[in-house]
């Protein structure tokens, strides 16, 4: 069963941009989709879909934070910030045959 959920981050776009540079270029294992959205605050807004609830745990723990912790540094929140799980009730698209 997929993970999906949405997460207001704190950050600005380049300040994004700096943390995906970080991750590098291989792909992130298990995760279907991560779109990076601007709020109508101006804010950015993740909504991400991943193969599993631990396959979203391990690159978080694996690749995500590392990588979040080298580009914020002393400027990294004290907590992660709330993220908003979402039921999926339907999934289409050219990616998804892959996973079914």
């Amino acid at each position: 069963m997929v993970h999906a959920f949405t997460q207001d981050v704190p950050i600005d776009f380049p300040t994004y941009e700096r943390i995906i540079a970080a991750l590098g270029p291989e792909p992130l294992e298990g995760q279907l989709v991560h779109l990076c959205v601007r709020r109508p605050d101006g804010g950015l807004r993740y909504i991400d879909v991943w193969e599993s609830v631990e396959a979203c745990a391990a690159a978080f723990d694996d690749r995500i934070h590392p990588a979040v912790a080298r580009v914020l540094a002393e400027n990294r929140p004290a907590e992660e910030p709330t993220s908003a799980p979402l039921e999926v009730l339907h999934m289409s698209g050219a990616g998804v045959s892959a996973i079914a």
